[in-house]
């Protein structure tokens, strides 16, 4: 049922991911494993646990995103049952995801250059308007779910219609500001967004975003997440060399940082954030290092 809905929700161009949806999936994985197997409370939430990670892992083809994710943010419990179970099923899941989907990366960008020292206090701010940002989205996105949770069951259908509707109307404009916002991140990514339409893309994304989750529709943040953080990032980028040309040589690389610092800021699992972007990175770069 999770996963229908995860993709009727896809199909629908909601302003959603796959993620959270692997991640529940996965979850209810581990929880249908533990009553087979009649094992201890305990046992029951690292099976949990560790289904959460590997459906995390296999959607992002992250091994090691889905077992920190696990440690940092599900379980918090660092032990070594905990440990060894969120690591062999996120491993096993990605190994599976690879062999039916390939060993591609989640976002083909080119290899930066390594920025120069003196760049530090731009991405220092960067840091601090993402967690600016981040505050101002979780209260947002809590809003929006209060918001549609106020609704009359009777009108529950036509508020989902509504905002489906303002979904489709933006997509038949700009198709690339629906659905998980892949094509977006990646022009962002490979700099090719002018500073003057960041903004406008930014404060889409973001609208559509709480709406789309507020309808409580099948499906998560985490690839709107990387979107926001990558536009972000950018358009900090662009500014930031305006200011300092000679500091900031590449101004796209501000969009990875980016997507690592919005990420943790709104999940609040840095460790996460920072291997999630390494991961779904470090295949192209090996590709490039090879040819």
């Amino acid at each position: 049922m999770t996963w229908r809905g995860g993709w009727a929700t896809g199909a629908a161009g909601l302003a959603t991911s796959r993620g959270a949806v692997a991640g529940g999936s996965g979850g209810a994985v581990g929880a249908a494993i533990s009553r087979l197997v009649h094992v201890a409370q305990r046992e029951r939430l690292t099976l949990i646990s560790a289904g959460a990670g590997a459906g995390l892992a296999a959607a992002f083809n992250a091994p090691l995103s889905g077992l920190i994710f696990v440690l940092e943010e599900v379980r918090r419990d660092f032990q070594p049952i905990v440990f060894g179970a969120a690591f062999i099923a996120a491993v096993i899941a990605d190994i599976i995801a690879r062999i039916g989907s390939g060993q591609f990366p989640v976002f083909s960008v080119p290899a930066y250059p390594v920025p120069p020292l003196g760049s530090l206090p731009f991405f220092a701010l960067l840091g601090i308007i993402a967690g600016l940002v981040g505050v101002i989205f979780n209260k947002a996105l809590m809003g929006s779910t209060g918001l549609f949770a106020r609704i009359p069951p009777r009108f529950s259908l036509l508020a989902a219609g509504l905002s489906g509707a303002l979904v489709g109307l933006v997509g038949w404009f700009s198709p690339q500001l629906i659905g998980s916002g892949h094509q977006l991140a990646e022009s962002a990514l490979k700099g090719n967004l002018a500073l003057s339409v960041i903004p406008f893309f930014f404060l889409m994304r973001f609208l559509l975003t709480n709406v789309s989750y507020g309808t409580g529709a099948p499906g998560g943040i985490f690839a709107p997440l990387l979107v926001l953080g990558a536009l972000l990032g950018a358009g900090i980028g662009q500014f930031s060399q305006n200011l300092a040309p000679a500091l900031i040589p590449v101004p796209a690389v501000f969009a990875v940082v980016g997507m690592a610092a919005l990420f943790s800021a709104i999940v609040r699992a840095p460790l996460t954030g920072i291997m999630l972007i390494v991961e779904i990175l470090q295949f192209l770069e090996s590709t490039l290092h090879h040819l």
